[in-house]
């Protein structure tokens, strides 16, 4: 590890914590419905939205038909994107002359991006036509992370209103958070990336000259305003195979911070949304700084085992002055790498700037625990606010018992109703992963998807299910998961991951919704000190992470002291 490394680290962070603020406080206007510096050139194309689509935007809805919205509309995206897919050989914009995409893989990335998840069976740029990337999967980049964002905004709201039997028009929140944030953050991410090498074209290829005489024919695309939302939305999905490494994708050092800034920011200034919208600022920074002491010390300890190398290179004569470069990229080095996939596993993003199979097991242990714990530090944008305000309900549940009170979080009593649909919720993740997991680890079909035995084996199953229930999409890239198997068992996992979670949490919400909001005592339990951000990490650490140690440990945790004694599978 060196300082330049620590102080790379360490400015992005910077910059991200700069932007909360005022980030977060403007999206807590634009979701309270007041008037921003955008208002007089969106508000007029928002009401233009609402007429087409016959909704009225002043009429709210009870949790139910929230709820229901949110499924049809997703489920609508759903049958467009697949279909979109099985007929893109006869469509127009497919200058590459790709055929159509086969069943279970279209079903599989179908969900895959209506799910916030992007996980990709699939090489993009030999897959997928140009029509497919702008039309389908870019639209769907938008519109899941809008939906992540309006769903956040339920339970946002529910701890905010006092007898409430609304919780807000899901068409309004998915509208606003696209024209009002996703949008215009988009075009000037998007703009930086051009300006940093990457290519927005309708082109499909263009043959080149190399320096060694050699004609080579290089992929091209609409890259950069699908890779301005794949950050911003935390979906993750890359234009080319192999994600951020590529550097069509992301070619610069400058390049690789704007990339890890923009999948951080709209995430980290949620919870300053939140704190805003419920009355108290100091809500949302406990929040925030319970998911940054995870995050931080993942981003440490990936670092940390990177840069220590792999001793069975170095006893092949390798030079690992620069730590283990097996499986990452010169231009980001060691510690742009391992902040790198901190980040997009602390949230739900998925894209990669190296290979985390390559990673030492330590330093892939990271990303893999990550992801288990919730996607919460800050996860995905909304999903990661929502599942943190679950954890917190959790929390204060557990402090209740400890002092004998009734617990309460904002005013609103957690009783029983709520707590058995918070851990409904947070059962889901280890019933899918370890679920799924243990089937595939006896199939022989499913074994031969592996390119390593033992250990380093069990970590890439575990790790794509936790990857696929998590809504996160990265991979341990040694696992070929484009079979039907895969693609159907992975996809299953998606729509657990996303939808049989967020349902109870949005009944939960209706339950708060109508509590009537009580005043803070000298024996109401502070959840805005200190003391609560440790209670709150404890919870995630304790309720989420002891679930899944005996599969870790039989997997990464093996394979390394395996790799201090010399073996490898």
């Amino acid at each position: 590890m060196t300082i330049i490394g620590w102080a790379q680290i360490a400015a992005i962070f910077a910059l991200v914590f700069v932007c909360v603020k005022p980030l977060g406080l403007y999206m807590a206007g634009v979701f309270s419905n007041e008037v921003t510096f955008l208002s007089p050139v969106i508000a007029p194309v928002e009401r233009a939205f609402y007429r087409l689509a016959g909704v009225n935007p002043a009429q709210e809805e009870g949790w139910r038909s929230y709820t229901i919205a949110m499924l049809v509309f997703n489920a609508t995206g759903f049958v467009f994107l697949y279909v979109l897919m099985r007929l893109q050989g006869v469509l127009p914009l497919n200058p590459q002359g790709f055929s159509a995409v086969a069943p279970d893989l279209a079903f599989n990335t179908a969900i895959s991006f209506v799910t916030n998840t992007n996980w990709q069976a699939y090489g993009g740029e030999t897959t997928m036509s140009h029509l497919v990337q702008m039309a389908g999967l870019t639209v769907q980049n938008f519109l899941s992370a809008a939906t992540g964002i309006a769903l956040a905004l339920v339970l946002v709201r529910a701890l905010a209103r006092s007898g409430a039997r609304t919780v807000g028009n899901f068409w309004v929140d998915v509208t606003r958070a696209t024209l009002y944030l996703l949008l215009p953050f988009s075009l000037v991410v998007a703009l930086a990336y051009v300006a940093t090498g990457l290519p927005q074209t309708l082109l499909g290829s263009i043959d080149v000259t190399t320096l060694e005489g050699a004609k080579q024919t290089l992929a091209l695309g609409p890259v950069a305003s699908q890779e301005a939302i794949k950050q911003l939305g935390t979906n993750g999905g890359g234009f080319f195979n192999v994600n951020a490494a590529h550097p069509f994708e992301n070619a610069t050092a400058i390049s690789n911070m704007i990339s890890i800034w923009a999948m951080l920011v709209i995430s980290a200034a949620l919870p300053i949304t939140f704190g805003r919208m419920v009355g108290d600022d100091r809500q949302g920074w406990g929040l925030l700084a319970a998911m940054l002491v995870i995050l931080i010390a993942g981003v440490g300890f990936a670092y940390w085992a990177e840069a220590n190398g792999n001793p069975l290179l170095t006893a092949l004569g390798v030079d690992q002055i620069a730590g283990n470069m097996e499986g990452k990229e010169v231009r980001f080095g060691t510690a742009m790498s391992a902040l790198y996939a901190a980040v997009t596993t602390g949230l739900s993003c998925g894209a990669v700037n190296s290979m985390h199979d390559s990673f030492t097991p330590l330093g892939g242990l990271v990303p893999l625990v990550l992801i288990q714990l919730g996607e919460v530090l800050p996860g995905g944008v909304g999903s990661g606010l929502y599942g943190m305000l679950v954890f917190a309900i959790v929390a204060v549940f557990i402090a209740g018992l400890m002092v004998g009170r009734t617990p309460e979080y904002l005013g609103k009593k957690i009783e029983a109703r709520e707590m058995k649909l918070a851990m409904l919720a947070l059962l889901i993740l280890p019933f899918a992963i370890l679920g799924f997991s243990a089937i595939a680890v006896m199939l022989p079909k499913a074994l031969e998807s592996l390119a390593n035995s033992g250990p380093h084996g069990l970590s890439e199953i575990l790790y794509a299910y936790s990857s696929a229930t998590g809504n996160n999409g990265s991979a341990f890239a040694g696992l070929s998961a484009n079979t039907p198997w895969y693609n159907m068992t992975l996809g299953i996992a998606m729509l657990l991951g996303r939808f049989a979670y967020v349902v109870p949490v949005m009944a939960m919400a209706g339950a708060l919704a109508g509590k009537v909001r009580g005043t803070a005592s000298e024996g109401t339990f502070p959840t805005h000190t200190v003391l609560f951000v440790a209670l709150l990490v404890g919870t995630i650490l304790i309720v989420a992470g002891l679930e899944f140690f005996p599969a870790v440990a039989l997997g990464p945790i093996v394979e390394h002291f395996q790799m201090l004694a010399g073996k490898t599978f």
